[in-house]
């Protein structure tokens, strides 16, 4: 169902139950995957794809011209993820030659109202971005992560799968899987216990993760050491293995280690 006052280019392809309301402009390379909806006012630009029962909230843009000098106009993508939601005056830039060249939100997110997602970022499986939120290029989250409300991100930042940031943070440096990091300028304070909750940790998984995560952050002696410890004291677990591998993994900016209380207490 298209509203006729709604521009849609004709090379544009468009899936089944498809819903396009009033005044929403689909530009010449966007595919429209089944059953989405874009509910009023909404502008999807350039090479687009958007999955299959995503919804589209009024005066959000996706795959516009990525705010970057160096960009000429090159045919660069957006992706957004099956069933995921974005809200009221998003905006989604498509990527760079100089990046990935692909702007990527992944299956079942959420974006509340007046997030900004800009070029080459890659946003994993059921993400919560709290309104405001603001990613600089290049920034990788990843799945299940949440980001607090007024949060901006530093370019080239990575958030680790099921970290928390907290409302009005400053992150300059990345988030460990399942930390929680907090403060205008960010700080690590302890994991997101409640999100390793939902996961369905029992208490002593819960118990074994956080002795991990204290000698990794608050325990003796050089942190290269610890890490190497941890490998061999944790290879069973998971978690731990999770944080170890994105701590081995290269990073632009490093990592944000510094704890605002010195026990490493836990968020929930």
């Amino acid at each position: 169902m298209i509203h006729p006052t709604a521009i849609v280019s004709p090379d544009a392809f468009i899936g089944r139950g498809v819903k396009i309301g009033p005044f929403c402009t689909v530009g010449p390379d966007v595919v429209l995957e089944d059953d989405v909806e874009l509910v009023s006012h909404v502008v999807v630009e350039g090479k687009t794809r958007v999955g299959a029962g995503a919804k589209l909230f009024p005066f959000c843009t996706v795959g516009m011209a990525p705010q970057d000098l160096k960009y000429k106009g090159e045919p660069t993508e957006t992706i957004i993820g099956p069933r995921t939601i974005i809200r009221e005056h998003c905006s989604i830039h498509r990527g760079t030659i100089t990046g990935t060249g692909i702007t990527k939100i992944g299956a079942d997110c959420l974006l509340m109202a007046v997030v900004h997602v800009a070029h080459d970022c890659d946003v994993g499986d059921n993400v919560i971005m709290s309104n405001n939120v603001v990613l600089g290029g290049h920034v990788v989250v990843g799945d299940r992560a949440i980001i607090g409300g007024s949060a901006a991100l530093l370019q080239f930042v990575r958030v680790g799968q099921g970290a928390m940031v907290g409302g009005v943070t400053g992150v300059t440096a990345d988030v460990i899987p399942y930390g929680f990091v907090f403060g205008p300028r960010a700080k690590l304070c302890g994991l997101n216990i409640i999100g390793l909750r939902r996961r369905g940790l029992d208490k002593t998984q819960l118990h074994r993760v956080r002795a991990a995560y204290k000698f990794l952050f608050a325990g003796p002696g050089v942190f290269a050491e610890r890490t190497a410890q941890a490998r061999a004291d944790y290879a069973d677990n998971q978690y731990v293995m999770d944080m170890l591998d994105f701590i081995a993994t290269p990073s632009r900016h490093g990592l944000i280690t510094n704890l605002s209380r010195a026990t490493g207490e836990d968020e929930g």
